[in-house]
């Protein structure tokens, strides 16, 4: 039986343990929207992971939605990114860049001239961001045209690019959290007619061509996707027929011969099995229908990610806050070792405290 701390081959990059970092929004960016130095150190801290994927970082100016979240488009951003990555792999490290557009949650004080937000629909969620004005209420968005979606593959296959030229080992594409993509997906955020929308075909069909794009520039061995086809987060209904959407979108991946599906089983930060008998999910459907590995995560500790590799649910299992308050998370994990608490209080901006002062367990004693 698989153990978390068996090695694994993932695509192209071989991995020491299944013990993979999810990523995880610091809004820590510094000036250019780049990571800084307590970055390069946050990350190299937990070096000791299977795999890392960053913080979800913009593929555009027109893709950020939060305060101080990095990009990866300009020269500059490339050039600190490669600082992290040199870090890490110098702890012995492996490192996945996730590219993010976040749609229409978004502000309008945070996009290139005030731009209303893109998306699918010009609908505005119910949702708030952290602007340069504090929490505020997210923008209308404008229903992004047919014609104007070949430019936005282009920016996602140019931030493929530049992650890669920055040293990562490969990407990961955000699907997930009712952002960009899944607002294309879902019929409940999907009002567009033409080749994106209406159908399931059609709606998934911006999510393939993305794929296809970003696998051309890092390689198929080193792409994954991360998916969350049952939560509501963003004010986003769940698809009239999830099964049915998700079945087709993962059938459409398979032949791109991606490294992974990382999937978020249930609410995104809630239940991983929402009780709820009328739109129950089988995620064991979705996983026949993927011949890549198989990245599960949502409130994992080490004895149910023990016991879904055990039973063959999953090939990886992604921690998220458990990573953010033990940078030695791995050790801790196959020693029994107690758990630093988390400082909720110092997730999202500031300095050092809450990022990187966590003690490993060497430095306590």
């Amino acid at each position: 039986m698989a153990s978390v701390f068996d090695s694994i081959q993932l695509g192209e990059v071989s991995l020491p343990n299944r013990i993979v970092m999810a990523p995880l929004t610091r809004n820590r960016a510094v000036a250019g929207l780049k990571p800084g130095a307590l970055t390069v150190e946050y990350y190299r801290q937990r070096a000791s992971a299977g795999l890392i994927i960053s913080e979800a970082t913009q593929i555009s100016p027109m893709g950020q939605g939060y305060l101080d979240t990095p990009g990866i488009y300009s020269p500059e951003q490339v050039a600190a990114w490669r600082e992290v990555t040199q870090a890490v792999h110098g702890a012995g490290g492996r490192m996945f860049l996730q590219l993010w557009h976040v749609g229409r949650i978004s502000h309008s004080s945070l996009l290139p001239g005030g731009a209303a937000p893109i998306s699918s629909t010009s609908r505005r969620a119910r949702a708030q961001v952290f602007g340069t004005e504090g929490l505020v209420d997210v923008s209308a968005p404008r229903a992004l045209r047919d014609d104007e979606i070949p430019d936005l593959i282009a920016d996602y296959r140019h931030a493929a690019r530049c992650a890669m030229d920055a040293g990562f080992d490969g990407v990961e594409v955000h699907c997930a959290n009712n952002y960009l993509l899944e607002q294309f997906l879902r019929d409940s955020a999907n009002d567009r007619q033409g080749p994106y929308g209406g159908t399931i075909a059609n709606r998934a069909r911006l999510v393939v061509e993305v794929l296809r794009a970003v696998a051309d520039e890092a390689g198929p061995g080193r792409t994954g996707i991360r998916l969350s086809p049952m939560t509501t987060f963003n004010d986003t209904p769940r698809d009239s027929d999830p099964q049915a959407l998700y079945g087709h979108l993962v059938e459409q991946l398979a032949p791109l011969g991606l490294a992974y599906l990382h999937i978020i089983q249930g609410e995104t930060g809630g239940a991983r099995y929402p009780e709820d008998a009328i739109r129950a999910f089988d995620y064991d459907a979705l996983r026949e229908r993927f011949n890549g590995c198989w990245m599960v995560n949502n409130g994992y500790g080490l004895h149910d990610a023990e016991q879904a590799l055990a039973h063959g649910k999953a090939d990886l299992v992604a921690f998220g806050r458990l990573f953010i308050s033990n940078p030695d998370l791995v050790r801790r994990l196959r020693t029994n070792a107690p758990l630093n608490p988390l400082q909720q209080d110092k997730l999202y901006g500031g300095g050092a405290e809450g990022y990187t002062d966590y003690p490993t367990l060497a430095a306590t004693a």
